[in-house]
């Protein structure tokens, strides 16, 4: 199967723009391309879109640390991350926890930063935009 890829779509509910800085800021993200709904080429079908989302984000197409994403505004308000999280893999401690302090400003922690059987430093947090995040250094486990 040559040539299939798994890429996360992230749908930000109308707050793509300010995720896209947010990881810039905290993860050093880099955006590879973004396109809004009113410079799509093809028109948006009439009613698809919430009132006031023509300058939204249609598409984009961003790294963090050479990890492809991409992401959208969607069509409405009413997006949310729910039954996952991204699993941000790091090689070291400091960085480990530089990324998950950057994280969980504006955001929340469910598992402070600690060692477990599988990671020398391992914890869960939820951003400003309520994507669950997985920061770990791998252990001997992998």
């Amino acid at each position: 199967m040559t040539g299939t890829t798994i890429s996360p779509y992230l749908f930000f509910g109308g707050r793509c723009e300010e995720a896209l800085n947010f990881y810039r800021e905290a993860l050093g993200a880099e955006v590879d391309m973004l396109m809004r709904f009113d410079e799509s080429p093809d028109p948006t079908p009439p009613g698809m879109l919430q009132t006031g989302f023509e300058k939204k984000v249609m598409h984009a197409a961003f790294r963090i640390r050479g990890i492809p994403l991409m992401a959208s505004d969607g069509c409405d308000d009413k997006s949310k991350f729910d039954g996952f999280r991204l699993a941000l893999s790091v090689s070291t401690e400091a960085d480990a926890t530089r990324s998950f302090d950057a994280l969980a400003d504006g955001g929340s922690v469910q598992m402070p930063l600690c060692k477990t059987f599988w990671s020398p430093c391992y914890g869960m947090v939820t951003d400003r935009f309520g994507l669950g995040w997985m920061v770990m250094v791998p252990g001997p486990m992998g």
